[in-house]
């Protein structure tokens, strides 16, 4: 645990703890917890038994893993959760139980009526209605209507079509290294056997492989889309489907977007409210056929849009397509997430010291 000397003690501070600190998404809430001065008088670094012992850089200091256990929660104040879903469910509850926030970026809660899913550039009003755990949506769904609340606001979205290029690092850190290795297998053209993805990756693309729901066509990553979505905009008319496709890039999800609005909008009103809006960066240079890509947004807290146009297949005028890239393990996980945590400390709905 770190020492209590984190930061100013003239603040008031917060008793934070990682769960699955070793992981991907565990080693940028680090980075993010230091870049963003987040207010915490101690900060516990959890995993599984055999990461426990490890040690990890925080500030400076060398921080112990420890493992994570049905105790481990009781002298914290916010917990984040990046275990996977089963974890969260067997420990979220517990860390709430014992006076913690849970913010988790699992699935577990993420369609409980009972617990507020939370984008903070979209609905940060709905932390104040946690009874002990907030979840943080599917990375896919925050890359998407991030920039889409801005319009939705003004001229309401009545429905969405998203095609998802989904980097390795939403499989986690396995697979991104499972990326790098079989590319350069295919180089040097040696055989390489798949152990974390079920499809070649290196030179290749795939649906994503979550479960196919048979009744619908639609995989697990498809449906968490739209149902996310109507809980976050809070409109369960709003239509939508979605085609995810993993592809490969190692750490920024791409998204083409095309959305039907409840009246007539052109690409010029399009970039004015986006132009400014919080967690956007327009991207959309036409002349030098330059937008969103990946390799961009890697690394960068904004969602990049570009290719904003009218959507030629509908007369209307009520349609616009653009393209988004974003980074899955920030504004698509631990940035959310700590921003959802920072709402909590600035709004008071979170007991510190």
């Amino acid at each position: 645990m770190c020492s209590s000397d984190l930061i100013d003690s003239s603040m008031k501070t917060y008793r934070v703890a990682v769960a699955g600190a070793t992981g991907a998404v565990g080693v940028e809430f680090l980075r993010l917890l230091e870049e963003r001065k987040f207010p915490m008088s101690s900060l516990k670094l959890l995993a599984s038994a055999r990461s426990a012992g490890k040690t990890m850089k925080y500030a400076g200091r060398d921080i112990v893993v420890d493992e994570l256990k049905d105790d481990s929660f009781n002298d914290v104040d916010i917990a984040f959760f990046s275990a996977g879903g089963s974890i969260s469910r067997q420990y979220g509850p517990i860390a709430a139980k014992a006076g913690a926030v849970v913010v988790d970026n699992s699935s577990a809660f993420r369609m409980d009526p009972n617990v507020p899913l939370v984008i903070p550039e979209i609905n940060p009003e709905a932390c104040e209605a946690h009874k002990g755990i907030i979840a943080n949506p599917n990375c896919s769904t925050i890359i998407a209507i991030t920039p889409l609340w801005p319009i939705h606001k003004v001229n309401p979205i009545r429905r969405l079509i998203a095609a998802t290029y989904q980097a390795a690092s939403g499989a986690g850190a396995a697979a991104m290294a499972e990326l790098e290795e079989s590319t350069r297998a295919y180089l040097e053209n040696r055989p390489y056997e798949q152990k974390v993805l079920p499809h070649a990756y290196a030179f290749n693309l795939f649906s994503h492989n979550t479960k196919i729901d048979p009744a619908t066509g639609y995989n697990e990553e498809e449906t968490k889309m739209v149902k996310e979505t109507k809980k976050i905009f809070g409109d369960p008319d709003i239509r939508l489907s979605a085609t995810c496709v993993r592809v490969p890039v190692l750490r920024a999800h791409s998204e083409a977007l095309t959305i039907e609005c409840e009246r007539p909008i052109g690409p010029a009103e399009v970039r004015k409210l986006l132009d400014g809006a919080p967690g956007v960066k327009i991207v959309d240079d036409i002349e030098k056929n330059y937008f969103p890509m990946p390799k961009d947004a890697s690394g960068k807290d904004d969602v990049l849009v570009g290719r904003i146009r009218k959507d030629a297949s509908d007369p209307s005028g009520k349609s616009i397509a653009m393209f988004v890239a974003g980074d899955q393990l920030l504004k698509g996980a631990a940035l959310n997430a700590v921003q959802i945590a920072e709402v909590l400390v600035e709004k008071g709905w979170v007991h510190g010291a």
